[in-house]
C-alpha cells in the first residue's frame, strides 16, 4: 500500500471526533502533559473558527490519579482503578476546560459507557445534548466513565469510545492521535523492511494482521483496537486518521488536506450508511399513520414528519424505535426513528408542534420524525 495523491476526506469534514490515548496525555504516566494539551486545545480552537464542529475523546484520568495517588504501577483491583478514574478526572476536565478557555472556547465533561449508548433512549439522550453543546460552539470532552463501571475498566479502551462517539455524532471523520507515526505492514522495531501505510481502506482484514498487540504499560490500546475502531466508524460514514500526537499542528494540516499518518477510508458514505441501517431493518415495533398533505411533504418536499401530519398510530413502541410511516390505505410510505414513545404519539395526533409541550410536559424535538432520521420508501 503506497501513498495516493492527496485526500480530501479530512479536509471536506466538518464534524471531527479527535481521540487521544494516555500516554500521550500524560506523557507516558509523568503526569498530565500542559504543554502538549495547550497544544491540542489551540488546534481546535483553530478548526472550530474556521466553521466545524470537534469533539474529544481524552483518556488520561487513571494514569493521572495513578500520579496523584503516587502509585507508580497500574493496580489491578477494580476498585483502585476506579479511585485513580475519579481522582484523575477532576484533574483532567480542569485542564481541558483551562486550556479551550484560553483559546476562546466552552468546554463541558461528558463521561459515557458502553451501556450508555448501547440503550436506545440514553443514546438519544447524549446525542441530543452532544450536538445542542456542537451548537453553542462548545467542546465536548468525553471519556468513558471508569469510576462507577468496572467491566468497562477492564476490557473497554477509548480507541472503541472514539468510534462510538463518532458513530453517535454522525461525525465525518474521526482522528486518533496516538504515540506512533501510523500503521505499518509490520513492527518497524522488528523488522526492518516493515513499510508505512499511507491510506487504506477501512474495514480491510488485512489491516488487522498488521497491526501489533498491547500498547504501553500505561495505555490499554495497541494499533489493533485503532484498526478495529476505524472498522466501527466506517460503519456510520466517518474514515478515520491515525497520526502522531506530537506532529506539529497535525490537526490543522489534517484539514488543510495534508497527508499525515494513516488514512483509513470509509467505504460507504455518512447519510448512505445511516439510511441502509434503517431500511434494512425487518421488524418494526410499530408504524405511524399520516394523511395525504403528509405524504406529500415527505416525498415531494423532503421535509419532516410532523405532528399535525398524523393520524393513528399502531403497535408499542419506544423512543428511538424504528418505525413505519403508512399512508391513508395502510402502505408503508417511509421508515425512520421515532423521536417520540407510541402512548406519547397517540396524544400527537392532528396536533401542532407548539402544543408538544403543553400534552406531554416535556419537548425532545418539534417533529415525529426527523428528515435526517427518514428513509423513503422507492
Amino acid at each position: 500500500m503506497t501513498a495516493k495523491n492527496e485526500s480530501r476526506v479530512l479536509a471536506d469534514a466538518r464534524r471531527i471526533v479527535v481521540k487521544v490515548g494516555s500516554s500521550l496525555v500524560t506523557n507516558e504516566g509523568r503526569g498530565l502533559d500542559e504543554a502538549a494539551i495547550s497544544e491540542w486545545c489551540r488546534q481546535l480552537a483553530q478548526l472550530v473558527l474556521s466553521g466545524r464542529e470537534v469533539v474529544m475523546v481524552s483518556s488520561g484520568a487513571i494514569a493521572e490519579g495513578m500520579k496523584r495517588l503516587g502509585w507508580p504501577v497500574r493496580p489491578k483491583e477494580v476498585h483502585e482503578l476506579q479511585a485513580a478514574a475519579a481522582v484523575g478526572q477532576m484533574g483532567l476536565a480542569q485542564m481541558y476546560e483551562t486550556k479551550l478557555r484560553e483559546n476562546g472556547l466552552g468546554s463541558a465533561q461528558v463521561l459515557l459507557t458502553h451501556a450508555d449508548l448501547a440503550d436506545r433512549e440514553r443514546y438519544l439522550n447524549a446525542r441530543s445534548t452532544l450536538l445542542t453543546l456542537l451548537r453553542h460552539r462548545v467542546v465536548p470532552v468525553i471519556n468513558e466513565n471508569d469510576t462507577v463501571v468496572n467491566d468497562e475498566i477492564k476490557f473497554g479502551d477509548n480507541d472503541t469510545l472514539g468510534a462510538l462517539v463518532a458513530n453517535l455524532v454522525e461525525a465525518d471523520a474521526l482522528v486518533i492521535l496516538t504515540d506512533q507515526k501510523g500503521l505499518y505492514t509490520a513492527d518497524p522495531r522488528r523488522d526492518p523492511a516493515a513499510q508505512f501505510v499511507h491510506e487504506a481502506r477501512a474495514g480491510d482484514l488485512a489491516l488487522e494482521a498488521m497491526a501489533g498487540g498491547a500498547g504501553s504499560s500505561i495505555g490499554k490500546g495497541g494499533m489493533i483496537t485503532k484498526i478495529l475502531a476505524a472498522k466501527r466508524a466506517a460503519g456510520s460514514g466517518a474514515s478515520t486518521v491515525i497520526a502522531w500526537g506530537r506532529e506539529p499542528d497535525a490537526l490543522v494540516r489534517l484539514t488543510q488536506g495534508e497527508s499525515i499518518g494513516t488514512l483509513l477510508v470509509a467505504q460507504t458514505a455518512k447519510n448512505q450508511a445511516r439510511k441502509q441501517w434503517m431500511a434494512d431493518h425487518l421488524q418494526m415495533r410499530g408504524a405511524v399513520v399520516v394523511d395525504d398533505g403528509a405524504v406529500a411533504k415527505l416525498r415531494d418536499e423532503g421535509k419532516s414528519l410532523l405532528p399535525i401530519g398524523m393520524t393513528a398510530v399502531e403497535g408499542e413502541f419506544s423512543r428511538g424505535d424504528v418505525i413505519a410511516i403508512k399512508d391513508s390505505s395502510g402502505i408503508e410510505v417511509a421508515r425512520g426513528l421515532s423521536n417520540y414513545a407510541s402512548a406519547e404519539a397517540r396524544l400527537m395526533c392532528r396536533k401542532a408542534s407548539a402544543e408538544i409541550e403543553r400534552l406531554l410536559g416535556y419537548v425532545a424535538e418539534a417533529e415525529m420524525v426527523h428528515r435526517d432520521n427518514l428513509v423513503l420508501h422507492r
